[in-house]
C-alpha cells in the first residue's frame, strides 16, 4: 500500500495492492451486514462485536437502555452500514473488487480517490471494522495483545494492526488540509 495523501486537486488518494483492496472490501461488506442485522431485529447484545459497534448507553439501567436503543439503533446502524458501503463502492469504482475495470492496473494496484465526505466515511468504517476485529480477538483496550492462538487469529491481528496504519494515514491526509 502507498499511504493516503492529499493530491493537488484536493482528493485523498491511496494505492492498494489488489489483495489489500479485496480484504478491505470484504471486511466492509461484512461490517455492513452485521449492523444491518440489527435493523432486521437482531439484538446487539447477542454478539460482542455488535455490542462494540452499538454500545449500551446505560449499562446499569436496563429500562433506560431499552428506551435509548429504541430511538437510536436503527439510525446508527444505517449510518454505519452506509459508511461501509461507501468503502466498498470506492474500491469497486477503482477496480479493486469484482472485475478488473476502473482504476486498477495490470500490476494489480488499485488507486482510490476520495472526496472529503468519502474520506470521513472511510475513517468511520475502518474504525468500525477494527472494533469488530478487536471484539473477535478479545482486544479490550490499547496495549492488549488479544487471543492470538492459531494462524487465523494471527492473520486477523495482522489485519487489525495494518488497518490502524491505513486509518492513521487517512486521518493524516485529511488533517493536513485542516491545519
Amino acid at each position: 500500500m502507498k499511504p493516503f495523501r492529499r493530491a493537488r486537486d484536493g482528493a485523498i488518494v491511496a494505492v492498494f495492492e489488489r489483495e489489500e483492496a479485496e480484504i478491505i472490501a470484504r471486511l466492509a461488506s461484512e461490517s455492513a451486514e452485521l449492523v444491518e442485522a440489527v435493523r432486521s431485529g437482531v439484538d446487539p447484545a447477542s454478539d460482542p462485536a455488535l455490542l462494540r459497534l452499538l454500545p449500551d448507553a446505560y449499562p446499569d439501567d436496563a429500562e433506560a437502555s431499552v428506551e435509548f436503543r429504541r430511538f437510536t439503533t436503527d439510525g446508527l446502524a444505517e449510518r454505519k452500514a452506509l459508511n461501509a458501503v461507501t468503502v466498498v463502492e470506492a474500491l469497486s469504482a477503482a477496480g479493486g473488487v469484482g472485475n478488473s475495470g476502473g482504476g486498477g492496473s495490470a500490476r494489480g494496484r488499485v488507486e482510490v480517490r476520495l472526496d472529503a465526505q468519502e474520506a470521513t466515511a472511510w475513517m468511520r468504517a475502518i474504525g468500525d471494522i477494527r472494533l469488530v476485529l478487536a471484539s473477535r480477538l478479545g482486544i479490550v483496550e490499547d496495549g492488549d495483545d488479544g487471543d492470538v492462538h492459531d494462524d487465523e487469529t494471527a492473520m486477523l491481528r495482522a489485519i487489525y494492526d495494518w488497518l490502524a496504519f491505513v486509518q492513521d494515514t487517512l486521518v493524516g491526509a485529511v488533517w493536513k488540509d485542516a491545519r
